[in-house]
């Protein structure tokens, strides 16, 4: 069976992923994942088509030079926000009223709904996808898609829930792929297929909500009876909680966003031991010094995850479906492994909440960092969805077929001697002094050079341990 190759492109407010895999039959195996720094983009739209081209076509040319293949298309996303949703009905008369109802013809009374629907402005909007939500038949009503297949009758009915976006937002993703001398493989709707990465039929079945805080945008997908029942999405993200640090203590933005990725959390009341702690900020280049509390820091976090929280769940409380959530909340994204998030969550909410990773069983891979992590999950859904299409291949020409490997996982730094080893800023822990009563014990140095900046993932992950069990 000859191998297909398929292409993906996460475009969101901060980071673009770029992967490619393997499809050999209903196996797909993903050889490179890599994330970069975005640009031209706000709130997961592309508002500047020209500057998100570039880390696109460097994305695609790293891929080519370390996998030996030419990429001539790829899948990408459609944005999630500014996305409003109908509903769509149509009606199929059948011929034969004695014939089963095939699954070519949902898919004909699918396209007859979302061809007829009336938009308001089709000059401005444009249909992203559709769910079906019912169908019905002769003598049954309210059927799944699933039951209805299969019956016989004389009239088929099916209702849609479609959901309609900004056409010059999806226009932006054609100029950009122009300007980066790819073409365009297939756009997708995304939130149906994060959910497919991430949910288990037993929770699309029970009522489950799906939050993805990525950096521009946080939305919300809602499944009962194994049907997206309710999507929307909010402008506020990770980027917000950056802007607040950086508005609030003065820093550059890459200063802030490392920090809140070093040091940030949230629930200052459940730090314990790091509570008491304090961040020096040392600006060389100034010869200026800033001290920032850690506990102060879950403050302002706190502050802002807890509007974005109270949104989600005003949006939980309009759709209808706020009591049949059997399986409560699932939350992945960008911002999901942001420490204590969780936890705030179930405490506002009420609901089992639980961090959404994609589900390794769907997939294969060796050597990709970073593809089993929750800001992975969209790209595995489009891979996941992309892979029925049988007549998809993304790679036209491969230079050296037999010698296609995985990327290989980067070798751990080492950060003997400073925590941030080679990074524009280092924490370094102060010696202990003697002993006395004004004495503050413990605190770090963050060292602000005009070296490139890294997070400390690896190091502050050890630090709240003990946060998640209170």
């Amino acid at each position: 069976m000859e191998d297909r190759y398929i292409a993906t492109v996460d475009l969101g407010t901060a980071k673009l992923a770029l992967s490619v895999a393997r499809i050999t039959g209903d196996n797909a195996e993903i050889i490179y994942y890599k994330e970069r720094p975005s640009d031209g983009v706000r709130y997961g739209c592309i508002f500047n088509p020209t500057k998100a081209s570039v880390p696109l076509k460097e994305a695609i040319k790293e891929a080519e030079d370390e996998l030996g293949i030419k990429v001539t298309q790829v899948v990408i996303g459609v944005p999630r926000y500014g996305v409003s949703q109908e509903i769509a009905s149509a009606n199929l008369d059948r011929s034969d009223a004695e014939a089963c109802i095939t699954q070519e013809e949902i898919d004909c009374i699918k396209d007859m709904a979302l061809d007829s629907y009336p938009l308001a402005d089709a000059e401005k909007q444009e249909i992203y996808g559709a769910s079906a939500q019912s169908f019905s038949t002769d003598d049954s009503i309210n059927c799944t898609e699933e039951d209805v297949v299969g019956m016989p009758s004389a009239v088929l009915q099916g209702n849609f829930k479609i959901f309609i976006g900004v056409k010059k937002a999806s226009r932006n993703i054609d100029i950009m792929l122009n300007k980066a001398d790819v073409a365009l493989a297939r756009k997708y709707f995304l939130p149906p297929l994060t959910a497919e990465a991430v949910l288990s039929s037993e929770e699309k079945e029970n009522g489950i909500a799906l939050i993805e805080m990525g950096a521009g945008v946080t939305s919300i997908t809602i499944y009962q009876g194994s049907i997206l029942r309710y999507y929307h999405a909010i402008p506020f993200g990770g980027r917000s909680i950056t802007n607040d640090i950086k508005l609030e203590c003065g820093f550059t933005e890459k200063l802030a966003e490392n920090i809140k990725l070093g040091f940030g959390a949230c629930m200052p009341d459940k730090l314990q031991n790091m509570s008491d702690k304090i961040l020096q900020i040392v600006d060389e280049e100034n010869g200026t010094d800033q001290q920032l509390p850690v506990k102060y820091l879950s403050e302002i976090i706190t502050a802002r995850v807890r509007e974005i929280v109270d949104a989600v769940l005003y949006l939980i409380q309009e759709s209808g479906y706020a009591d049949r959530l059997r399986n409560g909340v699932v939350l992945t994204g960008g911002c999901a492994n942001l420490a204590g998030c969780a936890n705030l969550i179930k405490e506002m909410s009420g609901y089992n909440v639980r961090i959404g990773f994609p589900r390794a069983k769907k997939f294969s891979f060796s050597g990709c960092a970073g593809i089993g992590e929750t800001d992975a999950a969209s790209t595995i859904g489009m891979l996941l969805y992309a892979r029925e299409d049988t007549h998809l291949n993304c790679i036209e020409e491969v230079v050296k077929k037999a010698d296609i490997k995985p990327a290989p996982t980067p070798a751990p730094e080492s950060t003997e001697g400073s925590v941030f080893d080679q990074a524009e800023w280092e924490v370094k822990q102060e010696k202990k002094q003697k002993p006395q009563k004004t004495e503050r014990k413990d605190n770090f140095l963050v060292r602000w050079t005009k070296k490139s900046l890294k997070a400390g993932e690896d190091f502050v992950g050890g630090l709240y341990d003990k946060m998640e069990e209170n």
